[in-house]
Formats: C-alpha cells, sequence, structure tokens
C-alpha cells in the first residue's frame, strides 16, 4: 500500500469499518470516541478522518455528517487490518451432517453447498459447477432408443455425468454398442476429459482403424459425445440481499437481480478465480460489474485431486462481516475438495 498510515490512523479507520458493518450508517467522530474508547477528542478524531477522507479510505455522503469506507479502506482492511477467525466447531458439524444428506449426487451436492454458505453467511451463496473438461474420464456407455438415434452416457471419475444423444451412421446393435463402449473404456482410460478429443483423433487416423469398421463407428459416436459443456452456477439467498440497508433502491436491485439470473457475468467473474490458490476476494469495484459495484465476492476453489474444478462463494455488501465469511467459504470448499477427491 503506497499510503503509509500511522497506527492513530489505522486504528480509526479499523474502528470506522468496523461500525459501518455493524450499522450501515455513516460513522462520525463523536461515535467513534464514545464507542472505542479512544484516549482522543472528537476534534483530533475528526482531523485524523478528514486526512483518511483526502487519501482516499472515506467518503462523506451529502445527507450526514458522517463518513463511510471505499472501497480503498474496504481493501486496506481485509490485506493489513483483518484478524480472521476460525470457523467454529458447531459451523463445522452443521455442514457435515447436511452433507452427509446428500450421499454422491453431483448435482444436489453442488446445490445443497449453495444453501450452507448463503444459511452460514446470511448472504448469497454461489457454486460454479465443474467444467466437465477439467476432470478424469471414468466410462461412457451407449443405449440404443430407436433407429439410430443413440443415449450417450460420459461419466467422470468426479461423478459428473454427461448425456447426449448422438445418431449413427448405420443401425446398430445393442450388443454392438456395449463393444464399442468397452473399446472406449479401455483406450479412454485416466485420461482428462479435455484430452479425449485429441487422443479419439489420433485414433481415426491410425491405419488399422479405416480396416475396422466397429472401431470406426465407436470413435465417430464419441467424438460426437464430446460437445461443449459450460459451467452453471447454483445461486441460493438472493432474500437476504433484499434486508440489506443499502440495497433498499427497489431500481437497483431490479439490475442486481437481472445479473444473476442471467449468470453469464458472474460466471466470468467466477472463471477468474479457478486459477487462484486459496480464498480470493473482489471488492465493489474490483469486480468489473457496474451492478455489483456495492457488492463483494469472496470465493475459493474446490479441487479433484491437484485440479481446480470448480469455484464456490458468498456474495454480499461490501460492509460484509469478513472475518466471519471468509473461514465459512475456506472450509466449505477444502471439505467439497475432499468428496471430490476420488482420483
Amino acid at each position: 500500500m503506497m499510503d503509509n498510515l500511522s497506527e492513530r490512523s489505522k486504528k480509526i479507520l479499523e474502528a470506522i469499518i468496523e461500525d459501518y458493518i455493524g450499522t450501515a450508517e455513516p460513522v462520525g467522530s463523536r461515535a467513534i470516541s464514545r464507542r472505542h474508547g479512544f484516549s482522543l477528542s472528537p476534534a483530533t478524531i475528526r482531523n485524523v478522518m478528514a486526512d483518511l477522507e483526502e487519501l482516499g479510505f472515506l467518503a462523506s455522503p451529502h445527507t450526514s455528517a458522517g463518513r463511510i469506507p471505499t472501497d480503498k479502506a474496504f481493501r486496506f482492511y481485509v490485506d493489513s487490518l483483518l484478524a480472521v477467525r476460525a470457523i467454529d466447531r458447531e459451523q463445522e458439524e452443521l455442514i457435515q451432517k447436511q452433507y452427509r444428506l446428500y450421499g454422491k449426487d453431483v448435482g444436489e451436492i453442488l446445490k445443497e453447498t449453495s444453501r450452507i454458505l448463503s444459511s452460514l453467511s446470511h448472504y448469497m451463496g454461489v457454486v460454479a459447477t465443474p467444467r466437465f473438461t477439467t476432470t478424469i474420464f471414468r466410462h461412457i456407455e451407449f443405449i440404443k432408443l430407436g433407429g439410430r438415434r443413440i443415449l450417450a452416457i460420459l461419466v467422470s471419475k468426479s461423478g459428473i455425468v454427461q448425456n447426449k444423444i448422438v445418431e449413427s451412421g448405420e443401425d446398430l446393435g445393442s450388443e454392438d454398442l456395449v463393444r464399442m463402449s468397452n473399446y472406449l473404456n479401455d483406450l479412454l482410460k485416466g485420461l482428462s476429459i479435455a484430452e479425449l478429443r485429441s487422443r479419439i483423433l489420433r485414433e481415426m487416423e491410425d491405419e488399422k482403424v479405416r480396416y475396422d469398421e466397429m472401431l470406426a463407428n465407436a470413435l465417430k459416436l464419441s467424438e460426437q459425445t464430446l460437445g461443449e459443456n459450460g459451467t452453471d452456477v447454483f445461486i441460493e439467498g438472493q432474500v437476504n440481499i433484499l434486508d440489506q440497508p443499502e440495497f433498499a433502491d427497489v431500481a437497483k436491485m431490479k439490475e442486481i437481480f437481472r445479473t444473476f439470473e442471467e449468470k453469464g457475468q458472474l460466471v466470468s467473474l467466477l472463471d477468474r478465480c479457478m486459477e487462484s490458490e486459496g480464498v480470493h476476494i473482489f471488492i465493489g469495484s474490483e469486480n468489473y460489474m457496474s451492478q455489483m459495484a456495492n457488492m463483494s465476492v469472496i470465493t475459493a476453489p474446490y479441487m479433484s485431486g491437484n485440479r481446480t474444478v470448480g469455484v464456490l462463494g458468498v456474495i454480499g455488501p461490501t460492509r460484509m462481516g469478513y472475518d466471519r465469511v471468509i473461514p465459512i467459504v475456506d472450509y466449505t470448499a477444502r471439505l467439497l475438495s475432499k468428496m471430490f477427491d476420488v482420483d
């Protein structure tokens, strides 16, 4: 940080931020003096606040003599002042209990994760589903539907399933489809989904495949199966945002909700966290989304083995309780990673 704040300035800034987190109201010098027991006069505190405002850490709402923290202040607070508490045992047990209810169904686990994050944080919980291409191939199965239509079921090692209806060049019997599945399962074992297509294309160029109709058909069907698989986002707790006083403006809330419903921009934001390790925090304008200028996003990746497969997080106002939310996000991501650690 290029601004060298004195210890006194840091303590006053921290007090203002913590009061604002708790009340959502502009903070004045008398309130700081009264609530935090500083051995400083309100006039001295006002002078420090004026310096902090000049440095860009505080802003003055037109309707109040108090000050509110800026995005710059919250960034300094998170990076330099915040003491993150450990998640308490009761919360750990609650999260673990909720996961035990959903067995091994990946979709339900991810939906429940967004609900857990929302419930514990009292903000919005978000979970980006894994990109299918980031996971390891387990098996493929072909099921005859009728005529030349075939249901292809592609399963990753972490339990994610992709179904696609494909059409063969000829009428294939059920026994043919079983032989094709067995051939592909042996050929593609241990590869990531992203590696499958290049392996299939190499095999299709092989001389023996050109003279083996079954192998050629199997490779063509598998190549059709590998369509694009986009990321979806589970969102829970939008109503919690309505409870925050800074979002009382109905027009603003409609714009925010429209962003969540369209999901595309939110997916792009979460994708930026895919390559980052640990907890990542976007504060206000750092989101690069005008609709979320007064919101913060706390995210962490979840893994399968040593590969990042998805991202989860919490969205709330910039004045959210970071010390409380960060450990919830971090612990949930680590627990979800254990459930995906099947490689």
